[in-house]
């Protein structure tokens, strides 16, 4: 596995959101989403506001590659899902981090921290 720079991570995870593709059959990057994005230690997580049934979530389970872009950087990704029950200690990390990086917005928090939206929690790795 290859590791974030510090500057992917203070770009990428320090911004208010980021642009998501998913590699395509043909290998072509889909149309990019804005979605928000926590960093929880040296690692970057997204989760899908609207549950699993979104289009750009599920197309990230296609291939389990894609791109995210901010803050000038554009990095090729692979998308790890993570089983927050099977790896307890990440869901309150990352229901944490949402909570505070995006305080303004208590509707959203809600919805991004629901049971739903927690199934959908990934973690973004470099490739």
């Amino acid at each position: 596995m290859t590791s974030w720079s510090q500057d992917d991570l203070d770009r990428l995870g320090g911004a208010g959101e980021v642009e998501v593709s998913s590699v395509r059959r043909d290998g072509s990057l889909s149309r990019a989403r804005t979605v928000w994005i926590v960093r929880v230690g040296d690692d970057l997580y997204l989760r899908s506001v609207n549950g699993p049934d979104a289009a750009w979530y599920r197309f990230t389970r296609l291939f389990l590659q894609g791109r995210i872009q901010a803050r000038g950087a554009a990095r090729d990704v692979t998308w790890v899902d993570v089983n927050t029950t099977g790896e307890p200690d990440v869901g309150p990390d990352v229901d944490a981090e949402y909570a505070r990086k995006y305080q303004g917005s208590p509707a959203a928090i809600a919805h991004i921290n629901s049971p739903l939206a927690r199934t959908t929690t990934m973690r973004a790795e470099p490739r």
